[in-house]
């Protein structure tokens, strides 16, 4: 238990600390902006006037577009195009190092590389506004701006359809180069800085994206959030149980050992020498198995989890993190060991020989409330005596029903978010969009080209543009989806029913509603990321979506706002493939629903991981449990034999108390589990949305794999029925 303790704490600390380090180490060596301004009118009047602000300790200008690579299945590329390279800079792992003076090379994506089979020396073109440029090969590495990135097609990155691409100022067709955001460095809070952008430059901007808020960082920063509530929350039941089961383990080997301990006396031994003794028994065990799990923790646990990992986040290094927290839990098992042993063996070692010579005077088991009642005498003899057998060893059974609780939650928790993806999967892609094809329209196309388009594919017009969102000083990122008539596309409510959206209503999701601590009724702020035109609205409607959070309004509500209708997608009920002028990309329901299971395929060794770990919390509870139960009872048990029990009856007293226990333990564990899963996805991010639910397959398998334990513990005691010795267990008080 000391080990399992320690490994899990120190395995799953390693793997969390571990993101945490590599992100501060990696985002150090690249220089990762804390903030970028996007504004169309990036001219030097601009950028004097942001560095002349208080706050600026630096600031770089760059152009970031859009564009397409001329290779099969025209992949999505986003070109850096830089004035400097001393903030957010391109790492390079293969080639040569970024170098400004060269017009002629362009430094590339090394996943998306890797993934079109690309190399040094090779050419590439790119075509962004109509422009096409063609340039070589000249290094391969990462960015720290693109540590996630998906595609319009893919919920999970999908390398061989987008990259990034870096190039210089001087790599630009035009020698104008339109500059379209500048990234900033700066002291003090985001807040702080963005009021005093507002303040001094009236707003000549589009926006401000604190780096907090970029969503590269922002899914990191997420995913080591749920990471570190993993290390906080299951290692804590597993040391908690390792230190319960120690202590009763200590108690029962001390009194067990009386006749010894009083022997040792009688002979002599000095009350310091058997304390010492006794204190190293549990000391020595519980220090091999501690340095044991410190060892093995950080070499075994953060490679599973970084591997799976590597598939989301493009990162050139993964560290295995340390925290003095980890040495701390090691020691402190270790003095808890002692102290144990020391408080289990203090009271009889201050007794005299003659006392602690003679065995423990068993506990005398008196009438209790339950036995007053008439239905007690018609019990049957095999629940009666697990009752007072439970009544006279309080302890061990709560210790037998804390082991099945804490292997009864982990389980809910972790089963039950494959129920929770399961539930996001249908309730986003069945129960809100309902369409087959989703055709993403380029930004330049024509109204005559999407009215062809919705003619040809039998299709409905939607807008879903990223805006920005506050209430008071919270701000927030998120998506405005206008509606027009939509019959493929529908709002739902917390319980999954479709609700309508009118045409004088604001509608804002409600995880949004709460990162913002917003109501029906109250007033939020916004504007779509391409303006800096702020929009004042009150919030009229709640809706519910598990995975995009924002405003969803009708198009006569937007022309009322005075914002311009741009359709940005077309949905349809068919099957698409053709291609039309004016679309950039298409993608099907079925590639979303692919890529969302392959998304849910890299927890999977985290659950399974999880769940190991819970069944053998549980299996190593119970048979420590089982072993102490019955060398206390051995003496009861020889005595039912003499009198005729048979050892089949014997073992089915004790698969009764264990299913007892089990039984008392699951029904505890199981609204437990469920409050841990709902917590669990408090800490997903800003972008999802899910109230903890549990599936009757998530409660089958954890009972199955709870009473299974339990039957098995039961049956590894057989053969010590059968060869219990009656003659010495019946002698073993005299």
């Amino acid at each position: 238990m000391a080990f399992l303790g320690v490994y899990v704490f120190v395995g799953f600390g390693a793997e969390s600390f571990g993101f945490e380090q590599t992100a501060d180490t990696y985002y150090d060596e690249t220089n990762l902006a804390d903030g970028w301004i996007y504004t169309t009118n990036l001219d030097d009047d601009f950028v004097d006037k942001v560095n002349g602000l208080s706050l600026t300790k630096d600031s770089e200008k760059k152009l970031i577009v859009d564009s397409i690579a001329d290779l099969e299945n025209d992949p999505d590329i986003t070109l850096h195009f830089l004035q400097d390279d001393d903030i957010s800079k391109f790492y390079p792992v293969k080639g040569e190092d970024f170098n400004l003076s060269d017009g002629d090379g362009v430094w590339l994506d090394i996943r998306f590389a890797e993934a079109r089979d690309l190399k040094i020396g090779d050419n590439i073109t790119f075509e962004f506004n109509g422009i096409e440029v063609e340039k070589e090969i000249k290094g391969l590495g990462y960015s720290p701006e693109h540590l996630y990135q998906t595609s319009d097609s893919s919920m999970i990155p999908d390398y061989n359809k987008m990259g990034f691409a870096y190039m210089s100022h001087k790599a630009f067709p035009m020698s104008d180069v339109p500059y379209n955001v500048l990234l900033v460095k700066y002291t003090g809070n985001s807040s702080s800085y963005e009021k005093q952008l507002d303040n001094d430059l009236d707003r000549d901007y589009s926006s401000f994206m604190p780096r907090a808020q970029h969503p590269s960082f922002a899914e990191f920063q997420d995913e080591t959030e749920q990471h570190k509530m993993m290390t906080d929350f299951i290692p804590l039941i597993f040391i908690i149980i390792a230190m319960l089961t120690l202590l009763t383990t200590m108690t029962r080997i001390i009194n067990n050992q009386r006749t010894q301990i009083g022997v040792l006396k009688a002979l002599g031994f000095k009350n310091r020498s058997i304390m010492i003794h006794y204190i190293s028994y549990g000391f020595w065990m519980v220090l091999a198995g501690s340095i044991l799990g410190f060892i093995l923790g950080p070499l075994t646990l953060p490679p599973i989890m970084f591997e799976e990992m590597q598939q989301l986040y493009s990162i050139p290094y993964w560290l295995t993190g340390f925290d003095n927290s980890f040495i701390v839990v090691t020691v402190a098992m270790v003095a808890l060991s002692a102290l144990v042993s020391y408080f289990a063996c203090r009271k009889i070692v201050g007794e005299s020989p003659s006392s602690a010579i003679k065995p423990k005077v068993p506990k005398v088991s008196t009438s209790g409330f339950v036995e007053r009642f008439g239905f007690w005498k018609k019990l049957s003899f095999n629940a009666r005596w697990n009752y007072r057998d439970a009544k006279r060893n309080k302890f061990r059974a709560l210790m037998s029903i804390a082991g099945v609780l804490a292997c009864t939650l982990i389980l809910v928790a972790s089963f039950g978010c494959m129920d929770g993806f399961d539930e996001m999967k249908e309730w986003s892609y069945t129960d809100i969009n309902h369409y087959s094809s989703k055709l993403v329209l380029e930004d330049n196309a024509t109204d005559s080209q999407i009215d062809h388009i919705v003619e040809e594919v039998d299709g409905e017009k939607l807008m879903e543009s990223a805006i920005e969102i506050k209430s008071g000083d919270v701000k927030k990122s998120g998506v405005v989806t206008v509606l027009d008539d939509n019959e493929l596309y529908t709002p739902t409510d917390d319980d999954k029913n479709p609700i309508e959206i009118s045409d004088d209503e604001i509608s804002l999701s409600k995880k949004m509603a709460e990162l913002l601590d917003v109501k029906v009724g109250d007033t939020v702020k916004w504007h779509i990321l391409d303006s800096d035109k702020w929009i004042e609205t009150k919030v009229t409607n709640l809706h519910s979506d598990p995975t995009s959070q924002g405003i969803v309004i009708t198009k006569e509500k937007l022309d009322d706002l005075g914002l311009n209708y741009t359709v940005t997608s077309v949905i349809s009920d068919k099957d698409v493939d053709d291609n039309f002028t004016g679309v950039k990309t298409i993608f099907s329901m079925d590639s979303l629903t692919d890529s969302w299971d392959e998304m849910m395929e890299s927890s999977m060794s985290v659950i399974y991981l999880l769940a190991a770990f819970a069944a053998i919390l549980s299996l190593i509870v119970l048979y420590n449990l089982g072993l102490l139960s019955f060398t206390e009872i051995k003496r009861e048990f020889a005595t039912l034999k003499v009198l005729g029990f048979k050892s089949k009856y014997l073992r089915k007293l004790l698969l009764t108390q264990n299913l007892w226990f089990t039984t008392i333990g699951f029904i505890i564990g199981v609204p437990l589990g469920r409050e841990a899963l709902q917590y669990l996805w408090g800490t997903m991010g800003d972008s999802f949305y899910l109230k903890a639910t549990l599936s009757f397959k998530t409660l089958i398998i954890t009972f199955v794999i709870v009473y299974v334990v339990s039957i098995f513990v039961n049956l590894m005691f057989s053969g010590k029925l059968k060869k219990l010795d009656m003659v010495e267990s019946l002698k073993d008080n005299e």
